[in-house]
């Protein structure tokens, strides 16, 4: 075949008259003028799959001059994308339909329905031929040689309107030497007529601009957290002073990761959070109490030389028949970073959750913030459901994110609608992107506080992954006297907004505090359990100036503590050469002794409850023990030694107990997951 094609080159090549100058110039322009003339009848174009596939070798020489050049191949393949072709053999008239010459080539433009328009008449001809022949040699050559034709393949039509002119695709005008050695020459339709390009066949040419990189969006996750509490040591330090959390943003961020197929960050990672994610056998407050405290001990199930010391509150469920009007605020952040399914879309359908639990007298308020802050619903009163959800609807996300400015608005709109007796709540629902405004969690925590006490509290909720600050969501959360969840799916919006909306919205304990003292005849050394940014100094349990958490309608707060007893081959830390400097009470057999602190809302002053810690078990606090274990192999800790994940499986499974929303069945396919991905 090759040998053929050189042969018929030749004889081309001899049967050709050389170029003229003037001729071919004026071929140019003609082709040009009469190319644009036919492009007004697109429409009438039959698709390049179905022309004739015979007469294409009134042009065969110069179109094998042409596709010896990559730039000839090229041109080939836009003209087929356009279905065009144009062939001129060197030294003729150039493709003027009025005005074929001897030795010339009729132009063919397929139609629709079969006819062919040449000179143009109109014929039925289903193949044109030549009207000359160089030579009896280039014929027989012509008739021996046998080509395959392969149709474009089809490709789905691009909407003209959907194209610009700057990004749709041109075919560049080839140079006039090209004209000269018959290459194929293609120009790009005019924007007016693209839409007759949509019934055409299309073989596209993808070229990859290696230059232009899509980047994967960053990520900006930040996370509140310390390092894990070291073990202390009883006759050195027998006192442990913390703040209560009843926040549980950590366990959902914890199930989002593993369900999307990876391990958490170890930092996002708070044990007392996953611990709080679950409620637990606590007896019900008596004696007009705030909150009922237990205290239950058991072994260590990582280590079976140290014991788990568990603290449990319970705080009271009131009447909701009497409780007071609410009057709520809902902060949503609009920005452009919330315009994901996960964010913006799931923050409405949460919302339309938590309405079916407010009731008529309550009121609603929306503020939205992005560049700048605006007051999207006025105070509406709960009732008028479908004025509410209807100013939801309306939301869209863009732009960037003022953070303090719809801060500012929601706190304000929020004392426009304070009454006398009446609970008032901002709930702010962000993916906690402040890159606007005050975006330093410190300074939000400074102007925060200074809003607290008025009696507006703040709680927050999060959406969405890859930008998520919960640093900053923590920073509003503790210092608004509120809570922090993070939202990754409606089910935990029911939870949240539905069964513990309660809790959330109206407190019965302020600035609870708990402090421990050890008693170094029992207990040689401790480890608090999680709670590392809730640390306090010893002296601040008696400082009611002093921040702390919070208790809500129905909360429950538990905390653990791994000590080990003395004499226990679990201890860590020698024995000082020179004696503790602690005084060791002999004659108790008191384990520690417990101390919690409290303010009644509205109140300044706080209370005082005090209870020994003995060598009491309790029947469920196997679970609580497994999910603690759970978080600490999750974030790697040095603490549980070689205890595993088929070990937190199988406690939990023997300590599941009564389930009955299928929270806990859930933990332990996380765990699943967990061992998984961790191997």
């Amino acid at each position: 075949m090759t040998d053929d094609l050189e042969d018929l080159k030749k004889l081309m090549d001899a049967a050709t008259p050389a170029p003229d100058a003037d001729t071919k110039a004026l071929n140019i322009a003609l082709a040009q003028k009469n190319f644009a003339d036919l492009q007004g009848s697109r429409d009438d174009l039959r698709p390049t799959s179905d022309r004739p596939r015979r007469g294409v070798f009134s042009g065969v020489r110069n179109m094998l001059d042409a596709l010896n050049t990559r730039a000839g191949l090229t041109a080939s393949t836009a003209l087929i994308a356009v279905g065009l072709v144009v062939f001129t053999p060197i030294g003729q008239n150039l493709l003027n339909p009025g005005d074929l010459t001897e030795g010339g080539v009729r132009a063919v433009a397929p139609r629709d329905d079969g006819q062919q328009v040449i000179g143009g008449r109109e014929t039925k001809e289903e193949v044109q031929e030549p009207l000359a022949k160089s030579s009896s040699d280039l014929d027989a050559l012509i008739q021996d040689l046998e080509v395959s034709v392969a149709p474009a393949p089809q490709v789905e039509a691009i909407e003209a309107e959907a194209l610009s002119d700057a990004a749709a695709p041109s075919v560049q005008s080839a140079p006039a030497e090209s004209f000269a050695t018959g290459a194929i020459v293609a120009q790009q339709a005019a924007p007016s007529d693209r839409r007759a390009m949509r019934s055409l066949p299309v073989s596209p040419v993808v070229v990859a601009d290696e230059s232009v990189a899509i980047p994967a969006p960053a990520n900006t996750e930040a996370f509140a957290n310390e390092a894990p509490n070291p073990v202390k040591v009883t006759g050195d330090d027998p006192v442990s002073t913390f703040s209560i959390d009843v926040d549980t943003a950590s366990y959902a961020v914890v199930r989002n990761s593993l369900t999307n197929g990876y391990l958490p960050n170890p930092e996002a990672v708070r044990v007392e959070e996953m611990v709080n994610y679950f409620t637990y056998d606590y007896p019900a407050p008596t004696n007009g109490m705030a909150f009922q405290p237990t205290v239950s001990v058991t072994d260590t199930p990582w280590n079976p030389d140290t014991q788990l010391i568990r603290i449990g509150l319970q705080g009271e469920v009131p009447e909701m028949a009497d409780r007071p009007p609410l009057n709520l605020v809902f902060l949503i952040d609009t920005s452009g970073s919330m315009n994901q399914p996960n964010k913006l879309p799931l923050l409405k359908q949460s919302f339309r959750l938590m309405l079916s639990q407010l009731r008529p007298e309550d009121q609603v308020a929306i503020v939205t913030y992005a560049g700048s802050a605006g007051l999207v619903l006025e105070p509406t009163d709960a009732g008028e459901r479908t004025t509410i959800l209807n100013a939801l609807d309306r939301l869209g996300a863009g732009g960037s994110t003022a953070g303090q400015m719809g801060l500012q608005m929601a706190y304000a709109t929020a004392a426009s609608m304070a009454r006398e007796g009446d609970v008032n709540r901002v709930v702010l629902a962000t993916d906690g992107d402040f890159n606007v405004g005050l975006s330093d969690p410190e300074r939000l925590k400074d102007f925060i506080a200074d809003k607290r006490d008025s009696g507006t509290y703040l709680s927050v909720l999060g959406f969405g992954r890859g930008n998520l600050d919960d640093a900053t969501m923590q920073a509003l959360a503790q210092n608004g006297n509120g809570t922090a969840a993070y939202i990754d799916t409606l089910g935990e919006a029911q939870k949240v907004l539905v069964d513990q909306l309660t809790g959330a919205l109206f407190p019965i304990a302020n600035d609870v505090k708990i402090q421990v003292e050890f008693n170094p005849a029992q207990v040689s050394e401790y480890r608090l359990i999680g709670y590392e940014t809730r640390a306090l100094r010893r002296e601040d349990f008696n400082n009611d100036k002093v921040d702390a958490g919070d208790i809500g309608a129905g909360h429950q707060v538990t905390a653990l503590y791994e000590v080990t007893p003395v004499g226990s081959p679990a201890q860590l830390n020698d024995p000082l050469r020179y004696g503790d400097s602690a005084q060791v009470n002999v004659v108790s057999d008191e384990l520690a002794f417990l101390r919690l602190r409290y303010k009644a809302p509205g109140e300044s002053t706080s209370k005082l409850i005090e209870t020994p810690i003995n060598a009491d078990a309790a029947s469920d606090a196997g679970f609580a023990a497994a999910i603690a274990g759970f978080g600490q192999l999750l974030r790697d800790s040095s603490y549980i030694g070689d205890w595993s994940y088929a070990d937190a499986i199988a406690l939990a499974n023997a300590t599941k107990g009564a389930d009955a929303f299928g929270y806990r069945a859930e933990a332990i396919q996380l765990m699943r997951l967990a061992q998984s991905l961790s191997e």
